[in-house]
């Protein structure tokens, strides 16, 4: 999995390099506050998805650009878990690829690996690494106000699930 990111990463880096001197947009880093309701097997022990994230986009071409992104992604329990004390939570790392297909409205596809932590009141934490992966659409509103919308998967031994939207402020 560890050479599968590396790879993506250095090829990701070498297109950037090679298309950067072509277009004549500039990148730009965006923050964001993400909502997600849980679906699948998730949907049994949380209600809600509450995180942030940092995203930048890198132009490679004319309305396509590299994306990558880093979050915090909080489960918001069922009463039930809640009150045994646990607790779930993902630190999502991905690398993808954005297309506006007309002025404002884009879709994207990201890949990477999701750093996920559960936690038991009194057993302790298991932490484990995940293969991320995230389709979405999503509209700019601005130059500076973004929102989107996408299907967030973490698969190992089984898949921990989304269907999420991100507001975001861009600079």
């Amino acid at each position: 999995m560890k050479k599968v990111l590396l790879m993506l990463t250095v090829i990701c880096g070498l297109s950037v390099a090679a298309k950067a001197q072509t277009s004549s947009q500039t990148g730009k880093f965006s923050i964001g506050v993400e909502a997600g309701l849980p679906v699948g097997d998730a949907s049994n022990s949380s209600n809600f998805i509450i995180g942030g994230s940092l995203k930048y986009d890198h132009p490679i071409a004319e309305n396509t650009f590299i994306t990558g992104s880093a979050g915090y992604s909080k489960f918001l329990m069922k009463s039930e878990f809640k009150d045994a004390g646990y607790s779930f939570y993902a630190i999502p790392v991905k690398v993808g690829v954005k297309y506006f297909f007309s002025p404002g409205f884009y879709g994207e596809g990201q890949l990477g690996a999701a750093f996920v932590t559960a936690k038991l009141d009194g057993l302790g934490s298991n932490s484990t690494t995940a293969f991320a992966y995230s389709p979405g659409i999503g509209y700019a509103f601005s130059p500076n106000v973004d929102l989107g919308v996408r299907y967030e998967g973490w698969s190992k031994n089984g898949t921990t699930s989304q269907v999420a939207l991100r507001l975001a402020y861009s600079f």
